[in-house]
C-alpha cells in the first residue's frame, strides 16, 4: 500500500508537470519595480536594480547615515555629535527613489504583499549580529481593518525566515490613531505621536535585549522615536532601526 500511495502521488506530479508549466508561463515572475519579466520571484530587472541605491559602510557610528569616505569605525556625522540618538542607528536597504518607492506603494496599497519578502531579502544583509528580537512598527487597528495587514509585520516574518531572529508582531501596540505628518515641523510630530505607543508585557520580553525595530520607510524619525522611547523605556537595552528604504536630504557631507 505504502508503494501504491508513493507511485500514485508521482503519477498526480507527472499529471501535474504541464499545468505547472502552463501556469509559469501564463504568470511569470515580474520585477517589484517596473513589471518586466525576470528569471526568479522577487528579482528586480536589470535596469530597476541599476537605478537602487544599496546602503551600507562607511556610514555614521550614530545614525547610519552613508559618509561619502571612511572616516573610521566610530565617526559621527555633524547631528549626531550635537543631538545624539536614542536608537542605535538607522539601517535601510536603500536610499529612497523611484524605484523603491513603487515597490512600497505597490506593497501598501496595491496589495502586493509578497513585495515584504522582496524587501526582507535585501535588508537581512544589514542584521545586527547581536540581534535578539524584531519588532514592526505598529499600525491603529483602524489602519489594519482598512487596509488588511501592517506591511511592516509582513516584513519583519519575512525577516525572520531570512535570519532566524523571531519577531512579535504584537508586543508594540499603536493605541491611538495620528494624523498625516508629512508637513509638520518637528515639534509638531514629537507631539503627534506622543504617547500613542505602548508595549505589552515588557518585563518579560525585553528586559535586557536587543531589539531591531522594523519599518518600511524612514522619513522624518518621528514614529520611529516615539517606538524607540517605549522600548527603551520598557527594558530594552538598545534599538536598532531595519528598513527597506531611507530619505536622504543632509548635506553635510555625510550622504548626498
Amino acid at each position: 500500500m505504502p508503494l501504491r500511495r508513493a507511485r500514485d502521488k508521482g503519477d498526480v506530479s507527472l499529471w501535474l508537470a504541464p499545468l505547472r508549466y502552463i501556469a509559469d508561463f501564463a504568470l511569470p515572475p515580474r520585477c517589484p519595480g517596473c513589471g518586466a519579466v525576470t528569471g526568479e520571484d522577487h528579482r528586480f530587472c536589470a535596469t530597476c536594480w541599476g537605478s537602487l541605491r544599496f546602503l551600507g559602510p562607511p556610514w555614521c557610528a550614530g545614525c547610519n547615515v552613508p559618509f561619502d569616505y571612511d572616516r573610521g569605525a566610530d565617526a559621527r556625522c555633524a547631528e549626531c555629535l550635537a543631538d545624539p540618538p536614542r536608537h542605535a542607528g538607522i539601517r535601510a536597504a536603500v536610499a529612497y527613489g523611484e524605484v523603491a518607492r513603487t515597490v512600497v506603494v505597490r506593497l501598501k496599497y496595491g496589495g502586493r504583499t509578497a513585495f515584504a519578502e522582496t524587501v526582507g531579502r535585501q535588508m537581512a544583509r544589514l542584521m545586527p549580529q547581536a540581534a535578539d528580537l524584531l519588532v514592526p512598527v505598529p499600525l491603529h487597528r483602524w489602519r489594519i481593518w482598512s487596509r488588511g495587514f501592517n506591511q511592516s509585520a509582513l516584513i519583519a516574518a519575512a525577516l525572520t525566515r531570512a535570519t532566524g531572529v523571531p519577531n512579535d508582531p504584537l508586543l508594540l501596540r499603536r493605541i491611538k490613531p495620528t494624523p498625516p505628518l508629512r508637513g509638520m515641523g518637528a515639534k509638531a510630530r514629537a507631539r503627534a505621536v506622543a504617547g500613542v505607543f505602548r508595549v505589552v508585557d515588557p518585563e518579560a520580553l525585553l528586559k535586557g535585549k536587543s531589539v531591531v525595530l522594523i519599518d518600511d520607510v524612514h522619513t522624518s524619525g518621528a514614529t520611529t522615536d516615539g517606538c524607540v522611547r517605549v522600548l527603551l523605556r520598557a527594558g530594552a537595552a538598545r534599538v536598532t532601526i531595519l528598513c527597506w528604504t531611507r530619505v536622504l536630504e543632509r548635506e553635510d557631507g555625510a550622504g548626498n
